[in-house]
């Protein structure tokens, strides 16, 4: 009674929220199970501004709201220039990729990320691609959905005392049913929730450390002099405020790149784009998804370095090596029931959004990208068979939550560098360029596959010149180089003019 009695308003919030994921997954579940366009891609019939807010919740998930505004408690004031770089490439994925996608895939009758590349490139190595962007997937969206279930779960444990690995297990569980009950529907309809919840959290999280320390001009004096150690033990003194002093700029372009370029180029985002109904929806998409973002990452991507202004000394030498603690260690700082409540929820949500949408990703890739191609089954199959696979890999994830191997930034950042360099190359190419062929796709996949592994693990961290070259840079400029030298060398294996002029629309 006395545990209720602490937390009672925060967990009636997080059950109605909770309540609410479930109750639109159990409502959506007779029209997804009526045919794999409707489980997979929500049979192209969603309004824009639901699928505006989903891209926005799905992009901005635990990794920013958590991991990124902790971060900032270590590097300042100068880790909001991630925001900016987000935003820039979120603008670039409804510009330059969002109509073409939307058009072109219905046109083509593709469901899934890796069997457009099999229907657009049509040759006898597509089912390689196809089968090869299915296995990447499987592999970068694991890194991901520990991290975003990692931050979760420190959040409840600071504000709820609920143990880490029941906190984790619960974010798993919920996010898994209501996306094996309604599918795509659920996804999206809930991420369009979520996305109203997350955007209003992010402008409450922002005024805590002012309401906490009784101002702006009382905030900013604390930060700005502040007492407290960087994590090699060398005072901030202004550092917080003062742009590159605590990180450089190459190691945050590097962190920004490979988390802003998932936007174009990582399956759970563009698989938005499948789903939209028509151009007007198409045009409103466009428009507001960089506002909800931009906004939002605004207030959320300094904010750690804010919360220096709530902590004693002692505490800040803590949350300076566990950076992923700062949004929960705010929240039970300023120990309102009602914010705490309200940001739990929110926090909730930014992790929940990004993860249904990534475990609806790797069921349909793992079950109509390789178990289908491999041995054909029939339709009625293929959605029973992917429900199955989704709760067998959240249970997997959940096992490695326990055992993370990196914080959330590093994680989210990795998976994104694997899609960017692994997919960007074949997907633009694919929009764009006639003479793109199947060897520059499957070449440009397999060394932006290799770059990134090889940079993390033997380069980067292992010659201190090099450890804030993120791996996206040099694997991704590989990867399209490799796209456009192999694609112009093997000109014969373009697809025949008939094919081409259905794929552009002539």
């Amino acid at each position: 009674m006395e545990y209720f009695y602490e937390h009672y308003v925060t967990l009636i919030l997080t059950a109605f929220y909770v309540g609410g994921c479930l109750y639109i997954g159990w409502f959506f579940k007779k029209k997804a199970s009526q045919g794999v366009e409707g489980f997979y891609v929500a049979k192209r019939e969603i309004p824009g501004w639901v699928i505006s807010l989903a891209f926005f919740s799905t992009s901005a998930s635990t990794n920013t709201y958590i991991g990124q505004a902790g971060k900032s408690f270590e590097f300042g004031l100068s880790w909001a220039w991630m925001g900016l770089i987000w935003t820039f490439f979120c603008v670039i994925s409804w510009q330059l990729l969002g109509p073409k996608m939307r058009f072109r895939t219905a046109r083509l009758k593709s469901f899934t990320i890796p069997d457009y590349f099999h229907l657009r490139y049509k040759s006898s190595l597509a089912q390689t691609i196809r089968v090869l962007s299915a296995i990447i997937i499987l592999f970068a969206t694991l890194w991901y959905m520990v991290g975003i279930a990692k931050g979760c779960a420190h959040v409840l444990n600071a504000v709820l005392d609920i143990p880490y690995e029941y906190g984790s297990f619960a974010i798993i569980a919920v996010t898994c049913a209501y996306t094996i009950w309604g599918g795509m529907y659920s996804v999206l309809w809930t991420d369009a929730i979520q996305g109203i919840i997350m955007f209003g959290v992010a402008i409450l999280m922002l005024a805590i450390p002012f309401m906490y320390v009784g101002g702006v001009d009382n905030l900013f004096e604390a930060v700005s002099n502040t007492e407290h150690l960087t994590k090699a033990g060398e005072p901030i003194k202004s550092g917080l405020v003062t742009f590159g002093e605590l990180v450089s700029f190459l190691y945050i372009l590097g962190i920004g790149l490979a988390v802003g370029m998932k936007q174009i180029s990582e399956p759970k985002n563009l698989i938005r784009f499948y789903s939209v109904n028509n151009t007007k929806s198409m045009r409103f998409a466009m428009i507001w998804t960089p506002v909800f973002l931009g906004v939002s990452l605004v207030c959320v991507m300094g904010l750690g370095a804010l919360v220096h202004g709530m902590a004693t000394p002692d505490e800040a030498n803590y949350l300076i090596n566990h950076t992923d603690e700062v949004v929960g260690f705010m929240l039970d700082k300023f120990d309102n029931k009602l914010v705490s409540g309200i940001c739990v929820a929110g926090l909730f949500a930014a992790g929940m959004s990004s993860l249904a949408s990534v475990i609806i990703i790797i069921g349909t890739a793992f079950v109509k990208d390789i178990w289908h191609v491999a041995k054909p089954m029939e339709e009625s199959k293929i959605i029973p068979r992917t429900k199955w696979f989704m709760a067998i890999y959240c249970l997997f994830v959940f096992l490695l939550t326990l055992y993370p191997i990196a914080g959330i930034v590093e994680l989210t950042a990795f998976a994104g560098a694997v899609f960017a360099a692994s997919f960007f190359p074949a997907i633009f190419g694919g929009l764009y360029l006639k003479w793109g062929t199947d060897m520059g796709a499957l070449a440009s996949m397999i060394v932006g596959m290799i770059i990134n592994i090889v940079w993390r693990f033997v380069f980067r961290f292992n010659y201190e010149a090099l450890k804030d070259i993120h791996e996206i840079i040099p694997a991704f400029l590989l990867s399209m180089l490799t796209y456009v030298v192999v694609s112009l060398m093997t000109k014969d294996r373009q697809p025949d003019e008939a094919h081409l002029n259905h794929v552009f629309g002539k």
